[in-house]
């Protein structure tokens, strides 16, 4: 098909990059990412011994971060440089309880929403100025996908006898988010390669709960690795693997504690015993054993995260590469590829020399297609964005340029335009003598949406390819390419099967007009994807956008038009077609999704989070996760099949199961870093996550309802 050749090229080609804005000066700093400003809390005026409080606000828009006093293992804690009269005297910033943010294989530390940085000054006992001017010097760090450094100069003029307090209830939230200091008579020492910290007398609020440790020095553990905790009574407990970048080995330590939806954490101070090792002699992957039992029979907790699944060796997963690839082609997301296939097969059918170049063409544009999406799935990923396989889908602007070429590929197949109509006789030429182009990119095609399927024996080796240098990554990903063009390949060297199809004829011209209804049917299942994606305003934009693009394929294309009608209808099509972009582009560029109503505990599926799952297992619950995305037609056939089953519904309730569902359509990091913890790079991924478990079972890609029930037996009568 020539206008796929014109079409899908730009599509492959067209890479989206962002910039980041200029910075202003003033009272107030607002960039694409954050809102910052100065404030000043004096309920009493500026005098000498009287409360003066100057804040740091950053406002976050949604998703983007900044980082706390220890960012953990990557990033920079914001940092402030005051400008005061002589005398004045700026304190640290009181620092609010951190989140855990993880990123990949790291874990870093920071905060987002609505944040304030509080920081007491103390007055001067000989300052008499009607008013106080304060300058103020600020940097951070801004992370999403993206980390971008940003900083501002900030000024503010404070009234010296008349209070201050515009903003006293924002000063008070951020007190209140300050962790607060207790005797918890904690203590710790050195096991080897971990550090073994205990503490007592915690608020009743923490008590049970499975505690985050934040230590304040950077550098000391390892953030991102699996813990140990229990509870012995009122005395908790934790195993916490040292780095092993590791260059300081304090006395003293001082960390914050905190549970997920359980207020501001606590401050602990403790002595560390024990022989640090040697610096940098620490294992890279200290285990987190159980810590050792105590005298009461203590309650055990599951660790806050699992350690990666098994995978295998790279040998094997280059077999599990070319078998999975093989099988994509019978995934539902290629069948009309598959079409475009069997057409151009019929086409050449006898003419073994021309089916053979054929396949070979269409096999070396699905090998190289890989390589390149691989290549740029993995520089994508060394360059800190949190992305797996299929990654492009979740994009609306892709989405919504393959319902366009889809659209105009059926439209061609129906006979509606023929696109050598609308080209100028020498660009016709070039075809003529390069009819391989079109097998290529067939093979481009099948790729872009073959992507965001993952056919079984895929997932383990999709998986492996990211943790492995680029070399061997690259190669998994180049037989997943020579597996899914194989079998089309194979019959293009296979004489037998040209022997029996008929010869071309009339009855090719129907064969091609009926395959225009399987890229009709891709075109509804995207525009479903783009609803999830960008709600029903960004999905009606897209509807009219392929209204007008066939108004512009029939104006143009359409054989025996002549020239006034095509000048005529050409002209008015194409000025449709702009002002229908206009309305329809604003909800693809922001990507803006719909509105999310958060599941009540009545409803069957609840919304994943890692925090979730500890707190079900702390509780003693099994929870089962479906990590699935609107654009996997094997995460949708399997939800409406098998997890949507009567008796296996009934199961999980009757074993107390908890159902969660970890929504990947749209971008999102703490997903993707799951999938990584369980060996997976794409979905659909389901996973068993028991009480007290090292790790969670993993199910197979397409599911069946009695090996979920039997999963769901044998964690019963493991209970038992």
């Amino acid at each position: 098909m020539p206008l796929l050749r014109r079409l899908l090229t730009p599509l492959v080609l067209a890479l989206p990059f962002a910039a980041s804005a200029q910075l202003p000066a003033g009272a107030v700093v607002t960039t694409e990412q954050v809102r910052a400003e100065l404030l000043a809390h004096a309920p009493e005026g500026v005098a000498p011994g009287k409360p003066l409080w100057l804040g740091l606000a950053i406002d976050h828009a949604p998703h983007w971060h900044t980082y706390w006093k220890n960012p953990g293992d990557s990033g920079l804690p914001t940092t402030v440089e005051w400008t005061l009269p002589p005398g004045f005297a700026a304190g640290d910033i009181e620092w609010p309880t951190p989140q855990a943010l993880p990123v990949g294989p790291l874990m870093n530390f920071g905060h987002e929403g609505r944040l304030l940085l509080p920081v007491r000054v103390a007055v001067p006992d000989d300052f008499a100025a009607p008013r106080l001017d304060v300058k103020l010097r600020a940097d951070w760090l801004v992370c999403k996908d993206v980390c971008i450094p940003e900083g501002g100069d900030f000024a503010l003029s404070i009234p010296v006898q008349a209070a201050t307090s515009a903003h006293a209830s924002r000063f008070e939230a951020a007190w209140a988010a300050r962790p607060q200091a207790v005797d918890a008579s904690a203590s710790a020492r050195v096991d080897g390669g971990a550090l073994v910290v205990s503490a007592g007398a915690l608020p009743e609020r923490l008590r049970g709960q499975v505690l985050q440790f934040f230590p304040e020095l950077p550098g000391v553990i390892d953030n991102a690795a699996r813990t140990a905790q229990r509870w012995d009574g009122e005395r908790w407990e934790v195993r916490v693997p040292l780095s092993a970048q590791r260059s300081d080995s304090p006395a003293q330590m001082v960390a914050v504690l905190a549970a997920p939806g359980a207020g501001a954490g606590v401050q602990v101070r403790f002595a560390v015993e024990g022989a640090w090792p040697a610096p940098g002699s620490t294992p890279a992957a200290a285990a987190a054993a159980d810590v050792p039992a105590a005298t009461a029979a203590p309650r055990s907790l599951p660790p806050a995260s699992v350690p990666p699944a098994p995978l295998p060796g790279f040998a094997f997963a280059l077999l599990l590469a070319l078998v999975g690839g093989a099988l994509l082609n019978l995934m539902p997301c290629v069948f009309p590829v598959l079409s475009l296939k069997v057409l151009g097969f019929a086409s050449h059918a006898h003419d073994r020399r021309a089916l053979l170049a054929g396949g070979l063409a269409y096999t070396a544009g699905v090998v190289i297609s890989f390589l390149l999406l691989a290549a740029l799935l993995l520089a994508l990923r060394a360059g800190g964005e949190q992305l797996g396989w299929g990654f492009q889908l979740q994009s609306p602007l892709f989405v919504g340029a393959l319902a366009v070429l889809f659209t105009l590929i059926g439209l061609n197949l129906a006979g509606v335009f023929e696109f050598g109509t609308m080209l100028p006789g020498n660009l016709a030429a070039v075809r003529a003598r390069h009819p391989l182009a079109d097998s290529a990119l067939t093979g481009v095609l099948a790729v872009a949406v073959a992507s965001p399927c993952t056919a079984p024996f895929m997932g383990a080796s999709l998986g492996l390819a990211a943790t492995l240098p680029t070399a061997q990554a690259l190669a998994i990903f180049a037989v997943l390419g020579l597996g899914m063009a194989l079998p089309y390949l194979a019959a293009s060297a296979w004489p037998a099967l040209a022997r029996l199809l008929p010869r071309p004829g009339a009855w090719m011209a129907r064969f091609k007009a009926l395959m225009a209804f399987p890229m009709f049917a891709t075109v509804v299942w995207l525009l479903w994807v783009l609803g999830q994606q960008v709600g029903i305003d960004g999905a009606a934009g897209v509807l009219g956008l392929l209204v007008a693009v066939a108004f512009v394929a029939w104006a143009l294309g359409t054989p025996g038009m002549g020239p006034r009608g095509r000048l005529g209808f050409g002209a008015t099509s194409l000025a449709v077609l702009a002002l229908t972009l206009a309305w329809a582009w604003p909800p693809l560029r922001d990507g803006a999704a719909p509105a999310q109503v958060a599941a009540s505990p009545e409803e069957r599926w609840q919304p994943w989070s890692a925090d979730r799952v500890a707190a079900l297992n702390a509780q003693g619950r099994t929870v089962f996760v479906d990590f699935t995305a609107a654009w996997c037609v094997t995460c949708q056939f399997n939800k409406r099949t098998v997890l949507n089953d009567a008796v296996l519904l009934a199961d999980f309730e009757l074993h107390g199961v908890t159902l969660l569902r970890a929504d990947w359509t749209r971008r999102d990091a703490a997903i993707t870093t799951e999938l990584a913890r369980l060996g997976r790079n794409g979905v659909p991924v389901y996973a068993i996550y028991r009480p007290g478990a090292a790790a969670p079972q993993l199910l197979g890609e397409f599911l069946t309802v009695q090996e979920v029930r039997s999963a769901i037996a044998a964690t019963r009568a493991a209970a038992l």
